[in-house]
């Protein structure tokens, strides 16, 4: 393995340097990327343009792995490779450009086709945070994430192919607990007041305020106090259907402050309170994805083999079931509103004291569970406790099948191709040729349409590669030949646009499974280039 340089802290502050992702992902999310070992194989022009996209955040190092020379097709179609490079070692000279764009990445190399290194050091690659596969055909692509797929290292290939881009992830168990939702609701516990949330509402008195303070109180306050008082009046019954909530609008509005000539005075914190009676009436319950966690396996029978995440969630079920009275910890934090200082920061500080007495019962019961099992107390740290409170609603577990599993003609994902196929243009019929080329390459040692003289025999071969398939897993669905006839004139090219349009797609699933944060796809991704579509799919 040869080093290609690197490594200074260069002119910049890297917190300004950074200070665009470091407001997606954080200062620990900046962390995790900068500690992480990725290895590429194959330095085409898909897999640069993926390093590309990792060097510039910073990832910590790359190491690619690839034993052919730099030839003239990869000056033509792969940026980060020159005229000068040709004859040279393809994964040499795309290092040294690379490791240009950042000084702080460490980039190296091996000279040596994947089939090599899984032959002479299969263990080489076990060390990886992520590996990255590109362009790689599916005999070598199969025995590679059959090691990695044993050792739990996530495995990340990427094909482009004419104009049609492929992404498979392959891992087993990919735990998120920052997965960033969109929209989400806010835990106010209205409809379950925690006891000194109740405390804190009860010291306000609305009716016999002055104006200033009146038009002060934070609008959570002022649906708390109505909604005491709706309860009263309708049996201890929440507001559920529209025209309730539309009464419970109308109670609000009535205690607007009025003018001297009777009209109700403009009180913008009463105004949020109308606007946001949906999200205060949200219902404090345990989501149903958690729920399917808490009666995992792997959560019920914690043992010294569980990940931290298992050993958290295990801590945090414990506690829903006793001190939670079946609801998840506090998380602690209330929406920007009109209020006066005072008023709501110690609304924020009600919120914030329960959400750290919450999590300090949960990190009992990781101490307890780290003791049963001889686990050092280390393991897990405060601030990893603390953050998985915070985000206890959102947790998400990503497992994928095996790529074994999907390239099996028995285990094959039959019901989701035939379910797509029901439309013949849907990427589905992408997916299929993509696999009908690599059984065309198996059969003549080649990919269709490579020789400018043979398109129009290999149309006929890649159309039995088709049908043959097809066969093989049963599927009773038929593919146009119109789409046999383009991707024998792609004769497996890799236009750059397309590479590029992958790689920064690729980058983006590998800096979620590096920092564990927001939600990878699964498990498998097409791009038609031609029509600017998209497919996600589970095969």
């Amino acid at each position: 393995m040869a080093a290609a340089g690197g490594g200074g802290t260069g002119a910049l502050n890297k917190e300004e340097k950074y200070d665009r992702q470091l407001r997606l992902w954080g200062d620990h999310g900046q962390e995790a990327l900068e500690a992480a070992r990725v290895c590429l194989i194959n330095a085409s022009a898909t897999g640069t343009e993926i390093l590309k996209n990792l060097v510039l955040p910073g990832i910590g190092s790359f190491t690619i792995v690839d034993g052919r020379a730099v030839a003239g097709e990869d000056v033509g179609n792969n940026f980060f490779l020159t005229k000068n490079s040709i004859g040279k070692s393809r994964a040499q000279a795309a290092t040294e450009l690379l490791q240009e764009l950042n000084s702080d990445v460490s980039g190296n190399f091996v000279e040596e086709s994947v089939e090599q290194l899984l032959e002479n050091d299969p263990t080489f690659l076990l060390g990886f945070s992520v590996v990255i596969a590109t362009q790689l055909a599916e005999s070598s692509l199969l025995h590679l994430s059959t090691v990695l797929w044993a050792a739990d290292v996530p495995l990340l290939v990427c094909r482009t192919y004419g104009l049609v881009g492929y992404m498979r992830l392959a891992v087993k168990e990919h735990p998120v607990v920052e997965s960033h939702p969109d929209n989400a609701l806010e835990d106010l516990r209205l409809d379950k007041p925690f006891p000194h949330l109740r405390t804190h509402v009860h010291e306000y008195d609305l009716n016999s305020m002055d104006r200033k303070d009146h038009s002060h109180t934070p609008w959570i306050i002022v649906v708390a106090k109505y909604l005491e008082r709706w309860c009263e009046e309708h049996n201890n019954q929440l507001p559920k259907t529209y025209k309730e909530k539309e009464a419970f609008r109308e109670l609000i509005r009535q205690g607007l402050l009025k003018n001297d000539d009777g009209t109700p005075e403009d009180e913008e914190n009463f105004d949020e309170a109308i606007k946001n009676v949906n999200t205060a009436l949200n219902p404090t319950k345990v989501p149903s994805n958690v729920e399917e966690l808490f009666k995992d396996q792997r959560c019920t029978n914690v043992n010294t083999q569980s990940s931290p995440f298992w050993i958290l969630m295990r801590a945090v079920q414990q506690f829903v079931e006793k001190e939670g009275l079946g609801n998840l910890p506090v998380r602690g934090t209330i929406p920007d509103m009109i209020a006066d200082s005072t008023r709501f920061i110690r609304l924020q500080n009600v919120y914030r004291e329960k959400a750290k007495e919450d999590a300090s019962i949960i990190s009992d019961y990781v101490t307890e569970i780290l003791g049963s099992i001889g686990r050092p107390l280390e393991t897990i740290s405060e601030k990893d406790i603390w953050l998985f409170c915070r985000n206890a609603a959102f947790l998400r577990l990503v497992r994928c099948r095996s790529l074994a599993e999907e390239f099996n003609a028995e285990t094959t994902n039959k019901d989701q191709i035939a379910s797509c196929m029901e439309n013949l243009d849907s990427e589905m019929v992408l997916y299929i040729m993509l696999r009908a080329v690599e059984y065309f390459h198996r059969q003549h040692g080649r990919y269709p349409g490579v020789y400018n003289n043979q398109v129009e025999e290999d149309i006929g071969k890649l159309k039995s590669c088709v049908i043959s398939l097809l066969q093989e897993w049963g599927v009773a669905v038929s593919v146009k030949d119109d789409y046999i006839h383009e991707f024998c004139r792609y004769g497996a090219s890799e236009p750059h646009a397309v590479a590029s349009f992958l790689g920064g797609t690729a980058a983006q699933e590998a800096i979620k499974i590096i920092t564990k944060q927001f939600v990878p796809f699964n498990n498998t991704f097409i791009y038609n280039a031609m029509l600017q579509t998209s497919l996600t799919v589970q095969l």
